[in-house]
């Protein structure tokens, strides 16, 4: 991941691989972000509703919006995100109910 440390940026930018058939936990950034999906397919699950996405397709998730990255293909999702912060900004994830 660049960060603003390693580049003297206030952004920073890196890259998420995700396996078939998983996903994340609820997260939500202090920040926006922005993701490009360079292969794979799912759905970002927010508390307001699910965003197909696929390769070639941009995500844009407004801070504080509680989001989860689900792939629902065969194969695995690469995003490249960025965050208008210098690091990866302070995110809260959300626990699971009944654990």
């Amino acid at each position: 991941m660049l960060t603003g440390e390693r580049v003297g940026s206030e952004t920073a930018l890196g890259f998420s691989s995700f396996a078939p058939h998983t996903a994340t936990a609820m997260l939500s950034h202090q920040t926006e972000e922005l993701a490009y999906v360079v292969s794979g397919r799912g759905e970002l699950r927010m508390d307001d509703g699910v965003a197909p996405y696929g390769a070639g397709d941009t995500l844009y998730v407004p801070a504080g919006v509680w989001h989860a990255v689900a792939v629902t293909g065969d194969e695995p999702v690469t995003m490249v995100f960025v965050f208008p912060h210098p690091d990866y900004p302070p995110t809260d994830r959300r626990e699971e109910e009944g654990a």
